[in-house]
């Protein structure tokens, strides 16, 4: 299946989200030349479109964004997005294997990906309640652009959008709430208030709440490590016991078969004779 603009053709690889107003897709542009992907965006819903359109009419940030064209092709209408592997924020983060310092540097990350967006509001307001935030290895945030369209809202706006990361900070700070947390207290005070109405007011409570840097002890590194590499570590442990399982099968049936265990008969022959006498005198 493709999709096509005027300059450039999508070949569809896979599907990502089925929807009644959307469909997500990664695709690939043959004509570039090389290995990238994208997220392709599909929409049916002709009302979806034109509210689309309303939002893109008073957007000026397009030549920054993330999306790299719209089009119509045939009753649809495509976006088309880079693509990136997700590592979504609310499966990767692991309170446990952060400190309270990398917490706030987390959130400070979440928060500039947001001002980095370049995003109509009501589109990163989507990116944040459906929790398309992605933590990478580095601790750094990236954006994916998988959406749901049938929840799209013309009337949301960067008031919203300020609301919904604060509640994600809050959440990743909370982890820390047993810790002398200045900065997870400050933000839950001041957004059960609804005092937020800008990224940059909570950037700026972020930074004078932050605990100072101090380092961490060696205990708290080795725990971190573990809890990070944690898949790493079971898929080693996953194979080393795969091939013990193979060769003790292999041992159990040798000695089934040929009624002992010819790699402890080599080992045991080996020790009759020691340099040139032979324990068996």
């Amino acid at each position: 299946m493709t999709y096509s603009s005027r300059e450039n053709c999508y070949t569809v690889l896979s599907t990502v989200f089925s929807g009644q107003v959307n469909d997500c897709y990664i695709a690939r542009n043959p004509g570039r030349g090389d290995q990238s992907l994208n997220t392709l965006i599909v929409i049916r819903d002709h009302e979806t479109v034109k509210v689309l359109m309303e939002i893109f009419r008073l957007w000026n940030n397009k030549e920054e964004s993330p999306l790299l064209e719209f089009f119509s092709s045939g009753q649809e209408f495509c976006l088309v997005f880079p693509y990136r592997q997700e590592r979504e924020l609310n499966k990767f983060f692991v309170g446990e294997a952060f400190s309270l310092e990398k917490c706030e540097e987390i959130c400070e990350n979440v928060i500039l990906s947001c001002i980095a967006s370049s995003l109509p509001p009501q589109l990163l307001y989507l990116i944040l309640s459906q929790e398309k935030l992605n933590l990478s290895k580095d601790d750094s945030i990236y954006l994916s652009y998988t959406l749901d369209l049938s929840e799209l809202d013309r009337t949301k706006n960067e008031r919203d959008c300020a609301t919904d990361c604060a509640k994600i900070l809050i959440d990743i700070l909370a982890s820390k709430s047993s810790e002398k947390n200045i900065s997870y207290v400050l933000l839950s005070k001041k957004m059960a208030n609804r005092s937020y109405s800008r990224f940059t007011e909570i950037y700026r409570d972020l930074k004078i709440a932050s605990t100072p840097v101090k380092k961490r002890s060696i205990i708290t590194r080795i725990k971190s490590f573990f809890y990070r590499n944690a898949d790493r570590l079971f898929g080693i442990l996953f194979w080393v016991s795969l091939i013990l399982m193979i060769v003790a099968l292999m041992l159990l049936f040798s000695h089934l078969v040929l009624g002992d265990i010819p790699f402890l008969r080599i080992l045991y022959n080996s020790f009759k004779n020691i340099g040139t006498e032979s324990l068996l005198q």
